[in-house]
């Protein structure tokens, strides 16, 4: 295994590019969609999938390619990180996707941080939440208790997939979804509405990876990977 210094590199690298790709493409999306949603949510689903592929094939051997404090919550959880690993992960996710804003905000000449004021709420989006994580969770368990080489495409088509199949668009992720309550675009989302998209994630991320370990075996051979 890599030291922890490389190992945090990797995931702070990967957290940056992979929520520079949502929030970026978001708004080059809107920008040439010329008001049409489902053009501007492909455009959006195609970058954030291509990045994300190709994120964890470079990065997974590395860090794990975690990029989602769901996905280091679930191998906490089950003892593949300990508590400090855990830690530091989780932060310099966070740090990555903050600087990831304001990469994406100044490349589109935008006001470096705003806040969101797109509204995603309700039982449905909740529950489209919790749905995307889960599958998200459960694929990543898939993958690593058969040392799967293809990882990261399965990832990132689990992730396109829930763009479309999902009322919420599948967030699926607890630290981008803090990135996107700071971007006013086509990609975010009211900070009063974080929260609950947050523990949705959480629920959901943390039975799928169960399921997934109960179905699949408890192997660690392959790397975990997220959006």
């Amino acid at each position: 295994m890599p030291p922890l210094n490389r190992r945090l590199a990797a995931e702070a690298l990967g957290s940056f590019f992979l929520f520079a790709a949502v929030i970026g493409s978001g708004i080059m999306a809107e920008q040439l969609a010329g008001g049409n949603l489902a053009v501007a949510l492909l455009g959006n689903t195609m970058a954030t999938g291509a990045m994300l592929a190709v994120l964890i094939a470079i990065l997974g051997p590395i860090s794990g390619a975690h990029f989602n404090p769901a996905v280091s919550l679930a191998l906490w959880s089950t003892g593949q990180m300990s508590v400090g690993e855990f830690a530091v992960f989780v932060l310099v996710q966070l740090v990555g996707g903050l600087l990831a804003v304001v990469a994406a905000h100044a490349m589109f000449d935008l006001p470096l941080l705003q806040w969101s004021a797109h509204a995603r709420t309700g039982p449905g989006q909740w529950l489209g939440e919790a749905i995307a994580t889960f599958a998200l969770l459960f694929v990543i368990a898939g993958c690593r208790g058969r040392a799967a080489p293809q990882t990261g495409a399965l990832v990132a088509l689990t992730i396109v997939a829930g763009y479309w199949f999902t009322s919420s668009t599948s967030f699926a992720n607890p630290a981008l979804t803090i990135a996107r309550s700071l971007t006013d675009s086509f990609s975010g989302i009211a900070p009063a509405n974080a929260p609950m998209f947050i523990l949705s994630q959480l629920v959901g991320g943390l039975a799928g990876y169960a399921t997934g370990r109960w179905l699949f075996g408890e192997g660690d051979g392959g790397d975990g990977a997220t959006s």
